[in-house]
């Protein structure tokens, strides 16, 4: 009896603690499972590029979610150089099984090239449209351009990202750079030596830093709809 009693004892000893590590690593995949992935696909304004590793904007908005208490990662699919038309060879790859928000924000380097903004429109069109098709939300990220093309250039361009943002039903956040600009709306020279990189084009860590505060709240809004 006794003998007998000891085995079950330990028997039901085992259980328990067998029970109690199911229930551990049941807790830890849940929690795992609650964590959102974000893509930010773009361009070398989201890849960082002329930062040190830690101060681009994937790094900088990753942390100032942190501390907001988003469970998200982001994933930097940023490449230096690309276009939009760049951005939609790579979006279907770039997007997984596991990816649950997108932030699309390319363009520059069209305005760079003076790419015809027909073609800007229809390459933004596709990658929103696949990221439709996957049902995922998405945080589309404006530019406003230079006068140098003209007039007609300039409104055709802007429009680009209103429109589509409205047909694709996305979150908007309407010029990359607007928290760089003065009260009046002006990249003055003092603002541009203060929140740029020598180049004129690329932001400085300061100037990231003043970036995400402005668009990180709309990064918030952006995971509540994919369910974080």
């Amino acid at each position: 009896m006794l003998k007998s009693f000891t085995y079950g004892a330990a028997a039901r000893a085992i259980n328990a603690s067998a029970l109690t590590l199911f229930v551990s690593f049941a807790a830890v995949g849940a929690a795992r499972a609650e964590t959102l992935e974000l893509v930010a696909l773009g361009d070398s304004l989201t890849q960082g590029y002329g930062l040190p590793q830690g101060e681009g904007l994937v790094p900088t908005l990753q942390a100032w979610l942190d501390d907001q208490g988003a469970d998200v990662e982001i994933v930097n699919a940023g490449v230096s150089g690309d276009t939009t038309a760049g951005g939609l060879s790579r979006v279907a790859w770039s997007l997984t099984e596991e990816t649950d928000a997108m932030i699309v924000a390319l363009g520059g380097n069209d305005l760079l090239r003076g790419i015809s903004p027909d073609t800007v429109r229809a390459n933004l069109d596709g990658i929103l449209s696949e990221a439709e098709a996957r049902d995922l939300p998405v945080l589309l990220v404006g530019l406003i351009a230079p006068p140098n093309y003209g007039p007609d250039y300039k409104r055709d361009f802007e429009a680009i990202y209103t429109d589509l943002s409205q047909e694709y039903d996305t979150l908007l956040y309407p010029e990359f750079f607007a928290n760089l600009r003065d009260d009046e709306g002006n990249a003055s020279p003092d603002r541009i030596s203060a929140y740029m990189q020598p180049d004129g084009i690329h932001p400085n860590a300061d100037g990231v830093d003043r970036i995400v505060e402005d668009m990180g709240p709309v990064v918030l809004e952006l995971l509540e709809k994919a369910g974080g």
